[in-house]
């Protein structure tokens, strides 16, 4: 959810460091920002309420070697300067960041209150600086107390400190937490990703969970374990992964180019090293039950990759919800299969199932599209997106990515991967030629302010679609701000056909498959009662109010239908004066439960 930044090294601008990993950082929350710096006999920190990708100046630090940085997705305690991480000690000894939530923080506060501890914000994170300056009374070294303070946290925890010496400690559990080096002048990086440092390192090693850092004064990072406090051995590796342009590339927003890049993202898909996706592809035949987990838009991923197992694959696969998987562990078991889609690979939902599935011994395949994630690391068959930088906090290319990889990982299991790479190469042409066409991207945006002043908007899907409208909801959602709901298209007539009448726009995924007359039936019931039907298709019918034409691709429509949907949202977002690119109260990476 938050982001975490730190910077030890030869460069004597710290600040301006962190700063901009900040900025690659803010996906994972926007409401507050907060920068500290070690001059070596003191700390000085800056925290504000708002974007710290907004900030160009203004900020004034001492010229520092070491710093650290955080920007905030408020989970405890309301958007405030206040509550802005980092949170400083009480004798201005070290200040501390947190990415998680401290679930006994109300336990622990209550305690120290009763030793006399006074509290400045309503943070969960402040507990941690009590608690720690509590613990240091007693034991020491201050690594020691830090190991202890932290063994006392209940809940998926991350946190970084700095201390007025300029040292670095962090420690994780749960969310995610990085180490980069720059090999030629041992610079020292901490980050919740690889991607916001890696433009300036080479080489990286990605902290375990219960494991705890120090990068002392003499700029070397040393790595313990958590529980007993026994030194770990490890080794850095190379980062390979394209940071891509961090810029809009002429496009207003980063969501627009990205949904323009979704074609080379197919492409992506269909390089993908054909040995791993058949050695998958008979391990999801071998498998005894094989469950697709995701939540959010990669929730709506695993529905449509469990769907196409199930029409090209003939497999018995089922898709879940991350957060509401409980009922099925008394079903799980080994020789089961669970596939997990997700963008950043760190989905505390989904991790959690996956925790439990690795114990008993099920097997695991991850897509995902940050490099040294978690999920790829705890997976038998781990698969990149290969997507680059999301940077819009609503996925677009990344969706289409996560789907475009289960409908080639159903065509594999069915014995026909050549015919599925085809297919989708095939798409990846037609979309390519939808986004430059102006006249088509014109109708969606007249669409878009047509619909803007609604206030409730419906899409209906069955079938290939169901999935992809359901997204589409989750896009309009998440740009617009508005009330949006999809519906199974036969389900129409027995609950949502009493919310139909004179002026509600119903958006729907029309395609020429088996179900085509199903859908034109309920298109008929909606326009009955007065709704306006704006159908996305390959051919015009009477009762369309609106249309917008896609090309037919086939068994691949469902993810050609995608696009207009997105860009429907991103111009809904546009029209109605929103920031597209960081919607309120969302972030990208959800760490925490």
């Amino acid at each position: 959810m938050c982001g975490i930044f730190g910077y030890k090294g030869t460069r004597d601008n710290a600040s301006e460091i962190v700063v901009e990993g900040l900025k690659r950082l803010d996906y994972r929350g926007y409401d507050s920002w907060g920068v500290g710096v070690a001059t070596g006999s003191e700390l000085s920190v800056q925290k504000q309420v708002g974007k710290i990708s907004e900030v160009h100046d203004g900020m004034h630090f001492p010229s520092a070697h070491t710093a650290i940085a955080h920007t905030r997705w408020a989970t405890t305690g309301a958007v405030t300067q206040a509550n802005a991480h980092p949170h400083m000690s009480a004798d201005g000894s070290f200040i501390l960041a947190q990415n998680g939530i401290v679930e006994n923080f109300s336990e622990l506060k209550k305690s120290l209150r009763e030793k006399g501890y006074e509290f400045k914000s309503e943070t969960d994170t402040e507990v941690i600086v009590r608690l720690i300056e509590e613990v240091s009374k007693t034991e020491s070294p201050f690594l020691e107390a830090i190991r202890q303070a932290f063994l006392q946290l209940e809940g998926r925890n991350t946190i970084i400190i700095l201390t007025k010496e300029g040292e670095i400690y962090a420690a994780r559990n749960g969310s995610p937490l990085v180490a980069g080096l720059d090999s030629h002048t041992g610079d020292i990086f901490l980050s919740s990703d690889t991607l916001s440092f890696a433009a300036q390192a080479d080489q990286m090693v990605v902290i375990e969970n219960n494991q705890l850092v120090k990068v002392g004064t003499d700029q070397k990072l040393e790595l313990f374990d958590a529980k007993t406090g026994a030194s770990c051995s490890y080794k850095w590796e190379p980062i390979n992964i394209s940071t891509g342009t961090i810029d809009k590339e002429g496009f207003d927003h980063f969501m627009a180019k990205e949904i323009h890049e979704t074609p080379s993202v197919i492409k992506q898909i269909v390089h993908q090293d054909r040995t791993k996706m058949t050695q998958l592809a008979e391990a999801v035949k071998n498998a005894h039950q094989v469950y697709v987990v995701g939540c959010g838009t990669a929730g709506f991923a695993a529905y449509q990759t469990a769907f196409y197992l199930r029409v090209f694959g003939k497999v018995n696969a089922i898709s879940l919800i991350g957060a509401d998987v409980l009922s099925y562990y008394p079903l799980f078991q080994k020789g089961d299969l669970i596939i997990a889609p997700s963008q950043s690979g760190e989905t505390a939902d989904v991790i959690e199932v996956l925790e439990y599935a690795k114990k008993i011994g099920m097997q695991i395949a991850s897509l995902v599209n940050m490099p040294g994630s978690m999920m790829t690391r705890m997976s038998d068959f781990p698969f990149m997106c290969n997507a680059g930088p999301e940077i819009c906090v609503m996925s677009t290319k990344v969706f289409s990515s996560q789907i475009t990889w289960g409908y080639l990982l159903a065509k594999t299991v069915q014995g026909k991967y050549e015919e599925g790479r085809e297919n989708l190469t095939r798409l990846s042409d037609e979309i390519e030629k939808y986004l430059t066409d102006g006249e088509k991207l014109q109708q969606v945006q007249d669409l878009a302010a047509l619909i803007a002043s609604r206030e409730h908007i419906f899409l209906l899907g069955k079938y290939q679609n169901f999935a992809v409208m359901s997204e589409g909801m989750v896009k309009i959602v998440e740009a617009s701000y508005k009330h949006a709901h999809a519906i199974q298209a036969g389900d129409l007539k027995h609950y949502a056909i009493t919310l139909m009448e004179k002026g509600i726009p119903v958006i729907v995924a029309v395609s020429e498959d088996e179900v085509k007359n199903d859908v034109m039936t309920a298109i008929n019931e909606v326009r009955l009662r007065g709704a306006e039907v704006i159908a996305i298709a390959s051919k015009k019918e009477d009762n369309f109010d609106h249309f917008l034409h896609v090309a037919d691709t086939g068994e691949t429509s469902a993810l050609f239908n995608v696009i207009p949907l997105q860009l429907l949202a991103y111009y809904l977002a546009v029209a109605l004066g929103n920031n597209v690119d960081k919607p309120r109260n969302i972030a990208k990476s959800v760490t925490v439960k």
